[in-house]
């Protein structure tokens, strides 16, 4: 189970996931206004990113995909 946690993420990924999340907790605060169950998913999933990125962990490649970042 460590192996699954063990950082996967070059400086890059964890730049990329970082952006990334940013901007989608932003997102999630202007349209949780409009659809509250939307902003509540883009909050989480910015969450999860910045946990990514502070990690230096990506769920997607612990599963075996290849991804470019």
């Amino acid at each position: 189970m460590m192996k699954f946690f063990s950082p996967n993420l070059d400086s890059r990924g964890r730049l990329v996931r970082g952006i990334g999340g940013v901007l989608c907790l932003i997102a999630g605060l202007v349209v949780g206004f409009l659809k509250l169950w939307l902003g509540v998913a883009l909050i989480f999933a910015g969450g999860f990113m910045l946990f990514e990125a502070v990690r230096g962990w990506c769920a997607v490649r612990a599963c075996g995909i290849k991804t470019k970042y």
